[in-house]
């Protein structure tokens, strides 16, 4: 991952109090950490920091679009995001991020990169499972999921039962009659 300068925020020279900074996240801030899952993004990110006199705290809030491929049909289709995260900064002898809320740093630093903060943020709130909403709604019309409708194991009861029987059972069924 580059250092991105433009996301570093220098916090010595604010005043106590609330401060907002706002980015625009598109598809070269994902080029920067080789993150190539989307297709294209069109995040708004809004920072609010608040200084305090012993520590700062950041509340970090993303909406917008992220273009992403369905897991079901392949398809391309916007993924609409809105997520916030909280950040604690604290000064200590030496820097520690164990705590995902809790940043400490070093009593001499003067300055705090966010955009790793902005990357998880906007990764971790797309969806484990990704679906088109034409999936969801049946209105996609896509020869993926035809064959996949057509191949389901549903499709093969309905036609089990279309039928009748299935005489691979037979012989089973005996054996249960078979007492």
């Amino acid at each position: 991952m580059k250092e991105l300068k433009e996301y570093t925020i220098s916090f010595s020279g604010l005043k106590v109090g609330k401060h907002h900074f706002e980015y625009h996240i598109d598809d070269t801030f994902f080029q920067n950490f080789d993150y190539e899952d989307f297709n294209a993004v069109d995040v708004t990110v809004s920072l609010n920091l608040e200084k305090k006199t012993t520590l700062l705290e950041l509340l970090f809030e993303a909406s917008g679009t992220v273009n992403v491929n369905c897991d079901l049909s392949n398809e391309p289709f916007d993924q609409a995001i809105s997520d916030s995260f909280k950040l604690v900064v604290k000064f200590g002898d030496e820097y520690n991020d164990v705590d995902e809320e809790i940043l400490i740093i070093p009593h001499g630093e003067h300055q705090i990169n966010v955009a790793q903060y902005i990357y998880e943020l906007i990764v971790l709130s797309i969806p484990i499972k990704r679906l088109h909403p034409g999936v969801e709604d049946g209105t996609l019309d896509s020869d993926i999921i035809k064959k996949l409708k057509e191949l389901s194991p549903e499709s093969a009861k309905e036609e089990t039962a279309q039928k009748g029987n299935d005489p691979r059972w037979d012989n089973l069924k005996k054996l249960l009659t078979d007492k």
